[in-house]
C-alpha cells in the first residue's frame, strides 16, 4: 500500500498544497503574492504564474480541508482510470481553465483562492470516465449541482472557477481518453 503512495500524483498534489497552507501560516504575506486577481491586473502586472499559484491559498483550514478530501476522493480513481500523465494533464488544464474564467469574468476589485477549479475539473473528467470505473453518473451531476447552489447561496465561493475548471475538466478528459 504505501510504494504507491509514493507514486501518486494526487498525494503528491494534495502534500505540495498543504505544504504551501503551512507556509503561508507562518509567511502570511506570501498569500498576497498567489492569490488570483482580475484579468486586468494579471495584464497589468504580467504576473500570470498567478493562474497556477492560486491553487496554493486557501482560505483557513476548513475551504482547504474540504478541497484536499475533494481532490483525494476525485483524484484517486480519476489517476487510476488515466494514468498519471494524463491525470496531471487534467488537473492542470483544469486550474487553468477554471482560473482563466474566474479572472475574465471577476470584477476588478475581487480575489480567489483555493484549488476548487481543479477540483471541479476532476468532477468533469469523473463524468466522461464515470461509467468505465463504474461510478454513478446522476450522483455526481447531484453533486455538482448541489455544489453550484451552495455556491450561489452562501456567496463568497467563486462559481466562475468552479464553472470554468468543470467544463475544462471535461473538455480536457475527453481528448485525453480519445488519445490513447
Amino acid at each position: 500500500m504505501f510504494p504507491s503512495l509514493k507514486r501518486s500524483a494526487t498525494y503528491s498534489i494534495i502534500a505540495v498544497i498543504c505544504g504551501a497552507y503551512l507556509v503561508q501560516l507562518l509567511v502570511p504575506s506570501i498569500q498576497q503574492q498567489l492569490f488570483l486577481p482580475n484579468i486586468d491586473y494579471l495584464s497589468a502586472t504580467n504576473q500570470w504564474y498567478r493562474l497556477l499559484t492560486v491553487a496554493l491559498t486557501h482560505g483557513g483550514l476548513l475551504h482547504l480541508g474540504f478541497n484536499m478530501y475533494s481532490l483525494m476522493v476525485l483524484g484517486n480513481p480519476i489517476e487510476e482510470a488515466f494514468g498519471k500523465n494524463k491525470f496531471l494533464i487534467i488537473f492542470f488544464a483544469s486550474l487553468l481553465t477554471g482560473s482563466l474564467a474566474s479572472s475574465y469574468l471577476a470584477s476588478i476589485y475581487s480575489a480567489s483562492v483555493g484549488a476548487s477549479g481543479a477540483v471541479f475539473g476532476l468532477f468533469g473528467a469523473m463524468v466522461v470516465v464515470g461509467k468505465r470505473i463504474g461510478a454513478d453518473i446522476r450522483s455526481i451531476v447531484v453533486i455538482i449541482g448541489l455544489n453550484f447552489v451552495f455556491g450561489f447561496a452562501l456567496g463568497g465561493v467563486d462559481w466562475r472557477a468552479h464553472l470554468g475548471g468543470l467544463v475544462g475538466g471535461y473538455i480536457t478528459s475527453q481528448l485525453v481518453l480519445n488519445k490513447r
